[in-house]
């Protein structure tokens, strides 16, 4: 078993410090959520663990192997794979092709050995079907069928889902409730952070909370719900799962 853990991460933009000593753990086969109002610096945060911001002070490991200082793509070979909330997929290739460009950059996998884990992931993510649709052609659900599958190419120990439930009918958010899950099954540590709370906790096994740059509260949902600090500054004392 893998662990992805941010430890005491701090990060300021000019004289204001959007995030101080924030620390969260993901283990393989866990869901996390991360999440807060807008501006709590939950984003920051995430970033700064896929390595889109570079963090002031912490550090970020994958079990014992520090990758605070890696470029983004020398995190997504050790492991953390990322899924960023705009279309990613390259409109004008056909869906197999999306993925083949990820396999690529496998250099373990020889030709025959990047076929078969297109026929895959292919089959794994029910894309098959739309395998020479070409990504502008995508439905919403379909494009982000298709950009997990492409995560899931460079055999990440962890996937990092920036708003995945964002843009997509309910039809689609069920569907990607059951892929998260599946990524559960296959071992896969997921962190999720999104502004669809509701979405967010049902799915998640823990959830970081984050308000003015720190952590307020961590645990499940029944715990993150009866916190009254959270009621306070972020979910509110009507709401319900």
């Amino acid at each position: 078993m893998a662990t992805l853990k941010a430890q005491h991460l701090a990060k300021s933009y000019k004289s204001r410090q959007v995030v101080r000593d924030v620390s969260l753990s993901i283990d393989s086969g866990q869901i996390v959520g991360l999440l807060g109002p807008n501006g709590a610096g939950k984003t920051t945060c995430f970033y700064m663990i896929v390595g889109l911001v570079q963090a002031d002070q912490g550090r970020v490991l994958i079990d014992d192997l520090d990758v605070s200082h890696q470029p983004m793509h020398g995190r997504a070979r050790a492991g953390i794979g990322y899924l960023p909330q705009e279309a990613s997929i390259f409109r004008k290739l056909s869906v197999a092709d999306n993925i083949m460009a990820i396999l690529e950059t496998r250099k373990e996998l020889d030709k025959a050995g990047r076929r078969k884990e297109l026929e895959s992931l292919l089959q794994e993510f029910h894309i098959n079907h739309i395998r020479d649709n070409l990504g502008m052609s995508l439905s919403g659900g379909e494009r982000r069928r298709v950009e997990i599958a492409r995560a899931l190419a460079t055999a990440p120990k962890f996937i990092l889902l920036d708003e995945p439930f964002a843009g997509v009918d309910p039809i689609s958010v069920g569907d990607i409730k059951q892929i998260i899950h599946h990524l559960k099954a296959k071992g896969i540590g997921v962190l999720i952070t999104d502004h669809n709370v509701r979405e967010t906790l049902d799915i998640c096994e823990t959830a970081y909370i984050v308000n003015d740059g720190q952590l307020i509260a961590e645990g499940d949902a029944e715990t993150i719900l009866a916190n009254e600090l959270v009621k306070e500054v972020y979910l509110g004392h009507e709401f319900r799962l």
